[in-house]
């Protein structure tokens, strides 16, 4: 046999391939198990003639693989360019289009822990407030030493306290921001701040180490113990409903003097006691008080001419008592069948 001969047909066969089948039927002629090629092969008696055929092999094998992947390439580009989709149409016409059924679609909903601060936003909106937003990673100054902690108070502690570096904090609370506020704006203030804040708490109903809190501001002249509680009532019965009791209970925090805690009825039990309220019945909802003057000293006011008020809570026990739900951890699982509830 001539090897020669039969590597020019077949390399003439190859080109001549202008699809995958017309290719894949001169791969099977020329090196299929009944071809010519591979009956000449297992009668080769010579080393010439089995180096001859063997070299026209090998030449057909890497003409009919770059033949293949030329084709396939062409293929593709003929199929991304009559299969064009434009991604900004809606997915039912492109479903339409295509024959498709429409799969039905779950309309999202915003996480519980948004939707009650946006109800926060909107309440202090229409009192008048600002919302200001804080720092997460703040300062020991601004995060302890502006807001009257003394340096034995258990929350400097590591052990209470997330510290990235030997003065600076994961902050505690939202209450920097209104230092920040103070120093860059004289009175009249009114403002709510709101965001993250981290603690070293042991998780349980009520607790987590992570959680959101809204903290409001008002210093002017004249203002009073009156006002606050005026202003808190308010603020619970637009957040809870008329139906909620609300307590006041005197308490103290180091940078409002004096200072009270509001307590609202237990929504899982109704007030009869359970594990969510530590079968008090009563959930607390945070800390108030009058600014204490050493605040207005730390930011250069006179601590005479000036009165003030400030509170805080947070906004997944706020929510837990809006709607029921008797733990704060599924506010931080991301179980879909937790959220999709609300």
């Amino acid at each position: 046999m001539d090897a020669q001969a039969l590597q020019d047909e077949a390399l003439a066969a190859v080109a001549a391939a202008e699809t995958p089948a017309e290719l894949d039927e001169a791969r099977v002629r020329y090196l299929g198990r009944k071809s010519d090629l591979k009956l000449a092969l297992r009668d080769v008696r010579d080393r010439e003639s089995g180096m001859a055929l063997n070299a026209a092999r090998m030449a057909i094998e890497q003409a009919v693989e770059e033949k293949q992947d030329r084709l396939e390439r062409a293929e593709l580009d003929a199929r991304l360019s009559s299969e064009r989709v434009d991604v900004t149409l809606p997915a039912e016409l492109i479903a339409r289009a295509q024959g498709r059924p429409l799969r039905p679609r779950r309309r999202g909903s915003l996480h519980p822990s948004t939707q009650v601060r946006r109800d926060v936003e909107d309440i202090f909106l229409g009192l008048g407030y600002e919302v200001v937003d804080g720092r997460e990673v703040e300062t020991t100054r601004y995060n302890f030493d502006a807001l009257g902690f003394p340096s034995w108070h258990p929350s400097r502690s590591p052990r209470a306290s997330l510290y990235v570096g030997d003065d600076t904090v994961l902050r505690t609370e939202t209450s920097p921001a209104q230092i920040h506020k103070m120093e860059a704006q004289k009175p009249p203030i009114y403002m709510v701040s709101i965001g993250r804040v981290y603690r070293r708490d042991t998780i349980d109903a009520t607790h987590y180490p992570i959680f959101h809190q809204f903290e409001g501001l008002a210093i002017d002249k004249g203002l009073t113990m009156a006002d606050l509680k005026g202003t808190l009532l308010y603020v619970m019965r637009a957040l809870y409903g008329p139906e909620r009791d609300v307590r006041f209970r005197t308490h103290y925090f180091p940078f409002t003097e004096p200072s009270m805690e509001p307590d609202v009825s237990c929504p899982i039990c109704g007030g009869a006691g359970c594990r969510t309220c530590k079968f008090s019945g009563w959930l607390e909802m945070g800390g108030s008080g009058m600014v204490d003057p050493y605040l207005y000293e730390f930011v250069g006011w006179d601590p005479d001419e000036y009165t003030g008020f400030a509170f805080g809570m947070g906004i997944e026990r706020t929510a837990q008592l809006r709607m029921g739900i008797p733990g704060i951890r599924p506010f931080w699982e991301n179980d879909l069948r937790f959220l999709r509830q609300f």
